[in-house]
């Protein structure tokens, strides 16, 4: 098998193609099996195999992207220098990592990486196209995005300072603590402005549950408008998309 082959196999350069599909399904598996050891508390022996085949097969997957890097880049020779320090190649590196478990636990948190790599087998789902059009679109209406965040992340901490401060730090009526650090009040803040409201820290004063009413209620207004932003944006796009054909 030619190197223009495996590169075509490797980077889905034909939807008809079998053996790219297959290849995609092949990864996929091999990245959720990865990911086993993370769904258990306990460690298993077979999860050791289970490592150690797909770390081979990551491994085996850099070599074949490293080795046909000038192919995928225009037949630019320079590419095999500069292939392992983009931004793939250094997910890829990162997601082998785990296999050096054995001599520093640490590592084994290098595991969700691996979950970034999905963003290369998603192209089996034809997911990746629209996912490059939400990505364009988040990065046109960046300056809205970001106004609305900032706003969010302001009122937020008002809300938790003003909780934190007019809240007294023990139930008068359970006699559990309640806020008893600032995160606690941040953590209620968030949680409430996004009317989640896990119920597990709540205002006992009227002014905290005044100010828990308005962080409602401004939480659907904060929540709705970029939600609205990003859906009237992705229906001008695909407006756009219809008219070039």
């Amino acid at each position: 098998m030619n190197r223009q082959r495996i590169a075509n196999i490797i980077d889905r350069q034909s939807h008809t193609d079998r053996i790219c599909t297959a290849y995609d399904w092949f990864m996929l598996l091999v990245i959720l099996v990865s990911l086993l050891p993370l769904m258990f508390m306990k460690s298993h022996k077979a999860f050791w195999y289970t490592e150690l085949g797909s770390v081979l097969v990551f491994i085996i997957d850099y070599l074949l992207r490293w080795g046909t890097a000038d192919i995928r880049n225009n037949n630019r020779k320079t590419a095999f220098l500069t292939y392992p320090f983009s931004v793939m190649a250094i997910i890829d590196l990162l997601s082998i990592l785990p296999a050096v478990t054995l001599l520093n636990p640490a590592f084994k948190l290098f595991r969700f990486v691996r979950l970034l790599r999905l963003t290369r087998v998603l192209k089996i789902f034809g997911i990746s196209s629209k996912m490059r059009l939400f990505l364009s679109i988040l990065y046109k209406e960046r300056q809205v995005l970001s106004s609305v965040l900032l706003l969010a992340l302001l009122y937020i901490f008002v809300t938790a300072l003003i909780l934190f401060n007019v809240e007294p730090h023990v139930n008068p009526y359970t006699h559990q603590p309640t806020f008893r650090s600032f995160f606690d009040a941040l953590y209620w803040a968030t949680v409430t402005l996004t009317t989640v409201g896990y119920g597990d820290m709540c205002p006992v004063t009227d002014v905290g549950r005044f100010v828990s009413m308005l962080s409602s209620l401004l939480g659907i207004a904060i929540i709705a408008l970029p939600s609205g932003v990003i859906t009237a944006r992705y229906l001008d796009e695909l407006r756009r998309g219809r008219g070039r054909y």
